[in-house]
């Protein structure tokens, strides 16, 4: 009876029509369109609402690709047509509104927020909200206080909507103070436009895997990234820049028709761009303290730009607007292992594409030849047991050319390979990145924010799950990098995106999954849409999209119409995704057969397969059975597989568990990270052992957070590493499977007593080394 009160009195207070119960709560589109101002916030009211219902639906293969796009398309609608940013924000904040008041209610009366399912819907109306106040040219007062005031309610919800509201309300109280400000902040950082006051470089860095995407369709796919991109300038932006700021500033008191016609016969308003600069960012510097005297400059300035072109100012007319560029975007075809690093490096050191880092590459050799801390020595301490080139340092009188050849071949010391340590500051830099980028707090409780530094790259990356596996290695490989000369970390903020994209068609049915032969290699991308509903909507059902659009480019020979859906879907996706989801990175130690055996170290993010080359999965017949034939012999020797020596430790929430040990008998072995069902914020992986025998049950598999697999048979393994044909690794022995540790950091103590170290910083840091993948939402509670 309360129950039903209860959401008798939400369906009430919501204007329903009729009522609903809790199975069809999680549907606020069935409310009416009263009280609409006009038939444009109807139909934005029906567009909107189309969007939102597709959260809710499973994803079809005759639908997969309709997500995306109606967002897509709501976008350009309001690009092509400005006028109608506003009433596209009346309906966003009235829709928002609801929302909250449907959690309050729930929150009020003590039902479950599951059961109304209807902050869903908070993540995609924000970002709208956000994406369509940066472009528009004029907002009113009245409304931009009620969108302030929505995003100051969702402070009181969990994770991660107070997070997200709460930085866009502090954007949102910027914009309000100092119209026109976000949209030109970002332009100036998207394309490094020259100026004293705001010296913040964006870059967009687009790297897509050559095993996925055709070699014929590379082009197209370039074409696609970059459209348009040589039709824009320096003197475009600004423009741009001049006309958005003075229409939001000064309001209606700016005819922007005649200041676009304006600007457009100057032929250079570089002056007129540095003050519109200064004044804005002045503004900000003061807390928007004197808005009388931003305003008169803004006139004077709007008045200076009207004199110089020879108009005479006349009565306000609608606002004109001018739609917010794509970023700078380079394309690259991933080839090499450390051209993540080359093109970071050019970028932080503002090389263009022809030059190269090799002034860079020389001193970090030399600064790692000097700075090399070894950890032990294997000398004798006597003089004449130094090499020739460290003992020449240490005398005045250098020795002549024959006594060094004769010290050089009565030598006998060799040093062995030695580990350098980061130098304590060094380590202390990397250990609160460590901790920021891992969403860690201080002892306070606040969280740590991350450094507001000069240069940000977002680098998207386009591929599958073995794509995936090449980047938590470079990353990794950064890392270590930065452990011997820091240098990145100082100076780019690194935010990592991912684009699904797989040559395989869209499963529509369950047990389309499980085909012999058809691998999933979009399994990582699944779980991110799991977690993350807009990013299933915007991403997930677009990724099949991008090569359908590259074989049309590629079939009309490049002559057909620009086609900027691909680069407004990297646009969107690296301007409102900035909430990162942790995949965690695991390392394997194998080690290999042989008079000589040698141990290799590599990480992995999403699988590990062992397979025995020499050993098929056998299907028995009927003489097969027969007892005493030579087949029955051969039968039960591979029908028992091989034995594997198996330590293991369960994965559990207390974190207790022990190591324990068993032997079993297998064809193949699969280490998976992606969680099972129902598991929630649990880094551990998935083991499965396959049975020689397809005609008995399957196998139990169990969750783990280490493994070691050892052989007790002479033959011997491959490993093959996310899914990957160019990490296979044959004739393997053994292999021990640890999270990986962030190799950024290391303290100068047995590898013991840093895993049991949980004093000072390290109790903040994460004890699982992981791939931040942006999303929109990061994992929804």
């Amino acid at each position: 009876m309360f129950l039903g009160s209860c959401l008798a009195c939400i369906c009430y207070y919501l204007d329903y029509p009729r009522m609903l119960f809790p199975q069809n709560l999680l549907f606020l589109n069935s409310f009416t369109v009263t009280g609409m101002s006009s038939a444009v916030e109807s139909n934005l009211y029906r567009r909107l609402h189309a969007i939102l219902r597709e959260l809710e639906t499973d994803t079809q293969e005759g639908s997969a690709c309709n997500k995306g796009m109606l967002r897509w398309t709501l976008h350009k609608k309001m690009e092509n047509s400005p006028t109608i940013s506003i009433s596209l924000l009346r309906v966003l904040v009235k829709e928002l509104e609801k929302v909250l008041k449907v959690v309050a209610l729930a929150k009020l009366y003590l039902l479950q927020a599951e059961r109304i399912d209807c902050k869903i819907r908070i993540i995609p109306l924000l970002h709208t909200l956000a994406y369509t106040v940066i472009q528009s040219a004029y907002v009113p007062d009245d409304l931009s206080e009620r969108i302030y005031i929505c995003l100051k309610r969702l402070v009181t919800l969990p994770e991660p909507y107070c997070s997200i509201g709460l930085n866009y309300a502090k954007l949102l109280k910027m914009e309000r103070n100092i119209p026109g400000a976000l949209y030109q902040r970002r332009i100036i950082a998207e394309h490094s436009l020259k100026n004293e006051h705001y010296p913040l470089h964006e870059r967009v860095f687009v790297f897509v895997d050559q095993a996925v995407f055709p070699q014929t369709l590379l082009e197209a796919v370039r074409a696609d990234v970059k459209c348009g991109a040589a039709d824009w300038d320096i003197l475009s932006y600004h423009r741009r820049v001049l006309l958005h700021t003075l229409q939001a500033g000064l309001g209606r008191q700016c005819n922007g028709r005649q200041l676009a016609e304006a600007l457009e016969e100057l032929g250079d308003v570089e002056k007129y761009f540095q003050d519109v600069v200064a004044t804005v960012e002045e503004r900000i510097e003061d807390g928007c303290s004197d808005s009388d005297q931003y305003s008169t400059r803004l006139q004077q300035l709007y008045h200076d730009i009207l004199s110089s072109s020879g108009k005479s100012q006349s009565s306000p007319t609608n606002t004109v607007g001018s739609a917010l560029p794509s970023p700078e975007i380079s394309f690259h075809v991933w080839t090499k292992e450390d051209e993540i690093w080359s093109e970071l490096v050019n970028f932080a050191l503002m090389l263009s594409n022809s030059e190269q880092s090799s002034t860079f590459q020389d001193e970090d050799e030399e600064t790692k030849r000097v700075s090399v801390i070894s950890t032990m020595s294997v000398d004798s301490g006597i003089e004449g047991d130094l090499p020739l080139n460290e003992f020449s340092s240490l005398v005045v009188e250098h020795p002549s050319e024959v006594e060094a050849q004769e010290q050089q071949r009565s030598s006998q010391f060799f040093r062995r390979a030695c580990v350098r340590w980061p130098r304590a500051g060094n380590r202390m830099t990397l250990m609160m990145e460590a901790i920021k980028e891992c969403g860690g707090t201080a002892g306070g409780g606040g969280s740590l924010p991350k450094e507001e530094k000069n240069f940000t790259a977002r680098l998207v990356v386009m591929g599958d799950d073995s794509t995936l596996g090449r980047l938590g290695k470079a990353y990794y490989n950064i890392r270590k990098r930065e452990a011997r000369h820091l240098f990145l970390t100082k100076r780019i903020n690194l935010e990592i995106y991912y684009i699904p994209v797989s040559s395989q068609p869209l499963s529509s049915s369950p047990g389309q999954e499980n085909l012999p032969g058809l691998v999933d290699m979009i399994t990582v991308a699944a779980s991110l849409g799991k977690a993350d509903p807009w990013y299933e909507c915007n991403i997930n059902s677009l990724g099949g999209m991008i090569l359908k659009l590259a074989e049309m480019h590629s079939s009309a020979g490049g002559s057909s119409e620009q086609n900027t859906f691909l680069q407004d879907i990297i646009s969107y996706y690296t301007r409102t995704a900035q909430q990162p989801i942790h995949i965690p990175i695991y390392s394997v130690k194998m080690s290999f057969s042989g008079l000589d055996p040698k141990t290799v170290e590599e990480v992995f993010v999403c699988q590990l397969d062992i397979d025995f080359p020499e050993f098929r999965s056998f299907r028995p017949t009927l003489k097969d059975t027969i007892k005493g034939s030579v087949r029955y012999k051969k039968y039960t020797q591979e029908e028992g597989g091989v034995v594997l020596s198996v330590i293991y430790r369960r994965a559990s929430i207390s974190n207790r568990e022990t190591d324990r040990g068993l032997s079993v008998a297998t064809c193949g072995v699969s280490i998976c990270r992606v969680p099972s069902c129902g598991t929630k914020n649990l880094d551990s992986l998935n083991v499965e052992f396959r049975d020689p025998n397809p005609a008995r049950s399957c196998m139990s598999t169990f969750r783990v957070t280490r493994i070691s697999i050892r052989n007790l048979e002479e033959k011997t393994f491959t490993v093959c590493l996310d899914k990957d044909s160019n990490r296979i690794f044959k004739k393997v022995q053994s292999i021990e499977v640890i999270p990986s540790t962030d190799p950024g950091y290391c303290f100068q103590k047995s590898r013991h007593t840093m895993e049991e170290d949980d004093s000072g910083l390290s109790r903040y840091l994460s004890k699982t080394f992981s791939l931040p993948i942006n999303t929109f939402s990061g994992a929804l509670q």
